[in-house]
């Protein structure tokens, strides 16, 4: 697929989301004059530690894009046991597609030039709500989330309210 490939099925998926956005999160472009990266802010999910945070992230797409994933790095602070301290997250649809190296996940976990932009959000929406503490990105807190719950909940908690007071 051609940059140009790729940048016109980019604007595709803005347009779709513009005209029909997706509870949870809202997306655009950080610059107008590159669609292949762009600004997310995902509403924290009802029900859950993070339910009412508003949480920024940067979707950095490859000029190969459907055919490999993009990378998905929150700017506002996080803490999440997928989530990397450099706040790039870490789940299998965010994986080069084929089989895992290591063998942890199946091809059919990994990415797939089917994802969107849309299914992309739903699935760290999802990850935010049920924590895979088997294969932690941040070790610490995947730790803390096993042993220490309470803690982990002050922790995500005071990130809740930092990213309300950024608003």
């Amino acid at each position: 697929m051609t940059d140009a490939l790729a940048a016109s099925l980019l604007r595709k998926q803005l347009k779709e989301l513009t005209r029909n956005p997706v509870d949870g999160f809202s997306a655009g472009l950080v610059d107008d004059s590159n669609v292949f990266e762009w600004q997310v802010t995902i509403i924290g999910p009802p029900e859950t530690l993070y339910e009412g945070g508003f949480f920024n992230a940067r979707l950095t797409f490859p000029k190969d894009y459907p055919n490999s994933p993009p990378t998905c790095r929150f700017t506002s602070e996080m803490w999440h046991p997928n989530v990397y301290d450099d706040g790039k997250v870490c789940i299998s649809i965010l994986h080069s597609p084929g089989d895992d190296p290591s063998g942890y996940e199946t091809a059919a976990e990994r990415w797939s030039p089917v994802h969107t932009v849309e299914t992309i959000m739903i699935s760290i929406i999802s990850m935010l709500s049920s924590p895979n503490d088997e294969s932690p990105a941040n070790v610490d807190a995947a730790k803390m989330w096993r042993e220490n719950r309470d803690e982990f909940k002050k922790r995500v908690a005071r990130i809740v309210r930092k990213s309300q007071e950024m608003l």
